[in-house]
C-alpha cells in the first residue's frame, strides 16, 4: 500500500472488509509466529464488524481459530512449567557519545557470538582501520563499541500487572544493567563496601518491534549502598527459591542447585556472611535502621521458604 497511488483511498482496502481481511491476515502471520497471545487482541477489533454483519459463517470460523491459539498458549505455559525459563537475550551497545542502541537477539545467543558479529560488521565496514575485541575497559581505544547484557526493567505497579510469560517479554521498552564497584575504584570488594550503579534505558519504541535495533532515548542511573545491594541479593535468592519449590513437576536438580548456590557454606559472601556484616549490630541511625529491618525481613521470608 502507499499513500502515493492514484485511488489507493478508493481501493478495495479502504473499506469495512478490505479493513477486516487485513486484521485476519496479521492475525495468521502472528500465529506463525508464535505470539499467540496478540491473536485475540486483533480478533476483539474483528469479532464486532462480524456481529454487526451477522456473518455467523466467519464469527464459527473466527472463534475456531481463537480456540487453537488459546489451546497454543496453554501447551506453550505447560511446556516452560517444565523447563528452566530462559529471559530473551537484551543486548546493548553503546558509544561515548550519549546515544546508543538497545538490539534484541535470540534467547539461544551468547555474548560472544554478538561480539563476533559485530566485530565481522565493523572488519566490513571499516577496511582502513584496525578493529580487533578489547576486553579490558581500561585499554578501550577512542572508537568503541561496548557490550552488555541488559534485562526488562518494570516498575512496582507494572509488576503487578505483569504476571505472564508473555507480559513480561512482550512490549518492552525499559532495560536495565548494573555496574558493581567500591569507593576507592575497584568493582568488587567486601561486603561492606560493595555498591552497585543500576542503569535504566529508555528506547523509542518497544520490543518486539519490526527492527530489532532500536535508539535509546532516556538514560537514568541510581546507586544502592551496600545494605541496599545485599536486600536485593537476598529478595533474588528468594524469589529463586520460590520458583524451585513451586515448580510443576517438581524438578530435584535445580532445587538442588539453587540450595546449593544459596545456603551452601563454601558460598562466598552468601547469607551467613551477609548476616554476619549487617545484621550483627543494630544501626542508631533511623534511616539505617528501616533498611536494617527490611534485611531482617528478607532473611525472614528467605528462612520461610
Amino acid at each position: 500500500l502507499s499513500p502515493d497511488e492514484d485511488g489507493i483511498c478508493s481501493g478495495r482496502y479502504f473499506s469495512e472488509s478490505g479493513l477486516v481481511g487485513l486484521l485476519e491476515q496479521a492475525a495468521e502471520l502472528f500465529s506463525t509466529g508464535g505470539l499467540y497471545e496478540t491473536v485475540n487482541e486483533v480478533y476483539k477489533i474483528v469479532i464486532p464488524i462480524l456481529e454487526a454483519h451477522r456473518d455467523f459463517r466467519k464469527l464459527t470460523l473466527t472463534h475456531s481459530k481463537l480456540q487453537k491459539a488459546f489451546d497454543s498458549i496453554i501447551n506453550k505455559v505447560l511446556v516452560r512449567q517444565g523447563t528452566a525459563r530462559r529471559t530473551r537475550c537484551w543486548a546493548l551497545k553503546k558509544r561515548r557519545s550519549p546515544e546508543g542502541f538497545a538490539a534484541l537477539c535470540s534467547s539461544k545467543s551468547r555474548l560472544a557470538n554478538v561480539s563476533y558479529g559485530m566485530l565481522r560488521v565493523c572488519r566490513s565496514l571499516y577496511t582502513s582501520w584496525v578493529v580487533k575485541n578489547c576486553n579490558d575497559s581500561s585499554l578501550f581505544p577512542q572508537a568503541y563499541i561496548q557490550i552488555t547484557f541488559v534485562e526488562p526493567y518494570f516498575d512496582e505497579y507494572e509488576k503487578k500487572d505483569r504476571v505472564t510469560y508473555f507480559e513480561k517479554n512482550f512490549n518492552l521498552s525499559r532495560f536495565m544493567y548494573t555496574t558493581p564497584f567500591t569507593m576507592d575504584g575497584r568493582p568488587r570488594g567486601e561486603l561492606s563496601e560493595q555498591y552497585k550503579r543500576n542503569t535504566i534505558l529508555t528506547t523509542m519504541h518497544a520490543f518486539p518491534y519490526i527492527k530489532t535495533r532500536i535508539n535509546v532515548i532516556q538514560k537514568e542511573e541510581f546507586i544502592l549502598t551496600p545494605i541496599e545491594v545485599a536486600i536485593e541479593d537476598m529478595q533474588k535468592k528468594t524469589q529463586e527459591l520460590t520458583a524451585a519449590t513451586n515448580q510443576e513437576p517438581p524438578d530435584a536438580k535445580m532445587l538442588q542447585m539453587v540450595l546449593q548456590g544459596s545456603v551452601g557454606a563454601t558460598v562466598n559472601q552468601g547469607p551467613l556472611e551477609v548476616a554476619q556484616v549487617f545484621l550483627a549490630d543494630i544501626p542508631a541511625d533511623p534511616k539505617l535502621y528501616r533498611r536494617h529491618n527490611k534485611l531482617r525481613l528478607c532473611f525472614k521470608e528467605f528462612i520461610m521458604r
